[in-house]
């Protein structure tokens, strides 16, 4: 995504992804934001973990600003792969936040430094194996998601997308138009006009009296109005 365009909404995306047929994948529901109400998107920056930061250093090191560091460490419950230097070098990198399929800890130390992050969750010990000489593994996996550098993260409260290349242009753009939409409609709902009479829902019902194969989407395709779910 741009820079100057703000990170869409995971709900605006997957409702996009729908209408055009495209195929985005997602993060484990299990993984979640350790700062909620942040949203954050940019490159993935992929890496399987194996026990030590050096191969975590090094996509640091290779990330554009902007980028999203996505550790793969297996969804492990009996260790933190990420604690608050990582994250810290992280934000003075400029990244954008990172995703861990794994668990994080120095939960304190995260919430001062104030970036973005998903995982599945706390855990005080660190890693305890002894990690192999080696380089970065240039790719991971969500909970047999596969993450590599072609693909862009989303996330936000309601989970972390995997965007890939094809057709992503289209996708946003159609995203943005959803959330547009969408957006006017709440804010006509909060001046007081509610959602039903924007939808014309009451003209819905009658045509659909007569034409029971109706469905609210292609009454809403007919009119231009909007509402995934």
């Amino acid at each position: 995504m741009p820079d100057t365009v703000p990170p869409l909404p995971t709900a605006a995306i997957v409702d996009a992804a729908v209408r055009l047929g495209i195929r985005v994948a997602t993060g484990p529901a299990s993984l979640r934001p350790l700062l909620p109400g942040r949203i954050f998107a940019g490159p993935s920056m992929p890496v399987t973990h194996l026990g030590s930061v050096d191969v975590i250093l090094e996509t640091i090191d290779d990330s554009p600003a902007g980028g999203v560091l996505v550790i793969d460490n297996g969804g492990r419950d009996d260790e933190a792969c990420v604690g608050d230097l990582i994250v810290l070098e992280a934000k003075l990198a400029a990244l954008a936040g990172v995703v861990i399929w794994g668990r994080h800890r120095d939960t304190a130390q995260l919430l001062q430094i104030g970036l973005p992050l998903h995982s599945l969750g706390a855990y005080p010990y660190g890693p305890r194996r002894i990690p192999p000489a080696g380089r970065r593994m240039a790719t991971a996996f969500l909970d047999g998601a596969p993450v590599s550098e072609a693909d862009e993260i989303v996330a936000d409260d309601d989970g972390v997308l995997i965007v890939g290349p094809e057709r992503r242009e289209e996708l946003y753009e159609t995203a943005r138009g959803i959330l547009s939409t969408e957006t006017a409609q709440a804010d006509r709902m909060r001046s007081g006009t509610d959602l039903r009479t924007q939808l014309d829902f009451a003209g819905y019902r009658r045509k659909q009296e007569s034409d029971p194969s109706l469905t609210l989407r292609r009454h809403l395709q007919d009119t231009g109005s909007a509402i995934e779910t």
